[in-house]
């Protein structure tokens, strides 16, 4: 909310320019569609942008999954997260099923919160992580992510694997 007032302050102010906001459903809030969401709340609750197409329900169990997790996650209804991912670095092979933001990194696909974990703690450099395509065991499409899971880091440096777990 008060990120709401305060970008509403600016646009007033005529500072930055023009902001777009997209309005979603009841599950969704409102949110600058090109703009991150990924930052802790007071209440130590890691926040996470997802941008996904609609028609997508692993990424609504996901989704719920990260929320089970102590996430809170917007998602964004975006039928061409495939290219927003493409332009933010994510291997065109190593494309997941939608696109997420948190603190800064890049997410693709299914990643396991623990990784999220990881990642947000280690702070690498590195632009982000993607866990490509649709594995059936990982979560979002199993209910809980079960035996191994390749995630692979990607950035200035290229692309290497970043858990095998």
């Amino acid at each position: 909310m008060n990120r709401r007032i305060f970008l509403a302050s600016l646009a007033v102010l005529g500072v930055g320019g023009t902001f777009t906001f997209t309005t979603l459903t009841s599950a969704q809030s409102t949110e600058d569609a090109t703009g991150p969401a990924s930052t802790d709340v007071s209440d130590g609750t890691k926040q996470i942008t997802i941008w996904r197409d609609p028609g997508c329900g692993c990424c609504d169990t996901y989704s719920n999954y990260l929320e089970e997790n102590g996430y809170q996650v917007t998602r964004i209804d975006d039928r061409d997260f495939d290219k927003r991912s493409i332009e933010v670095g994510v291997p065109e092979q190593g494309l997941g099923c939608h696109l997420a933001e948190i603190e800064g990194y890049y997410v693709s696909g299914l990643v396991p919160s623990e990784i999220l974990e990881r990642l947000v703690t280690e702070k690498p450099d590195i632009t982000g992580i993607t866990l490509p395509g649709m594995p059936s065991n990982a979560p979002g499409m199993a209910r809980v992510k079960t035996g191994t899971l390749k995630t692979y880091a990607f950035g200035e440096g290229g692309i290497t694997v970043y858990s095998d777990e």
